[in-house]
């Protein structure tokens, strides 16, 4: 049975804009669908991406290695967001960090150029990169709210709100780094919260 990627990722997607026949005939020769498989990258830090990944199925991260080896999560990203080094894309300059599939990923994959021409032909796909922009800036702006304005207990159950039944799929160390915790310290939020 052939799988229908291009309905995927417009269904995924649908909540933003509503995609014509034109747009998606426009789009059709310049998407390409790519199946990571979980621990594998879909970019790395020093790779140049040029192409925007738009994640139709699964969970990733965002992450950077520091000077002593220890990985930081920067963001963790369910079905609906996307992987881009925007300095890679814009000023053709190494990513600073890791894109790496948690579970079983698929993308939708675009170069960003390819889709900065689509966007000045069709107002829905202008309105879809605006929107992608819009949830980006938010997302942006909860997370530095939350790492310094609240509790490593906050941070958490506000993760385990925002991931809903997805937190159950995301092993504890990823959870724990992307709150700016260690391992150890949530554990004893977990056992506080009686989710242990």
């Amino acid at each position: 049975m052939k799988v229908d990627y291009e309905g995927l990722f417009y269904s995924c997607y649908q909540d933003l804009v509503l995609f014509s026949e034109d747009d998606k005939s426009l789009a059709r020769d310049h998407i390409r669908y790519q199946q990571v498989a979980a621990k594998d990258h879909f970019f790395t830090a020093n790779d140049t991406p040029k192409d925007i990944h738009f994640l139709i199925n699964g969970i990733g991260r965002y992450y950077y290695i520091d000077s002593n080896g220890k990985e930081r999560n920067k963001s963790i990203v369910c079905e609906g967001g996307a992987f881009a080094s925007m300095s890679s894309a814009l000023n053709d300059v190494p990513s600073p960090f890791y894109t790496q599939a948690i579970s079983d990923c698929l993308s939708a994959k675009i170069s960003y150029q390819t889709i900065c021409e689509m966007a000045k032909s069709s107002d829905n796909w202008a309105l879809f990169m605006r929107r992608m922009y819009e949830i980006l800036v938010l997302e942006k702006e909860q997370r530095e709210a939350s790492l310094l304005m609240k509790s490593a207990r906050e941070r958490y159950q506000e993760f385990l709100d925002d991931f809903g039944p997805r937190a159950q799929e995301i092993p504890l160390k990823h959870i724990a780094l992307y709150i700016g915790i260690s391992d150890v310290s949530l554990s004893r939020i977990r056992k506080e919260m009686g989710l242990t």
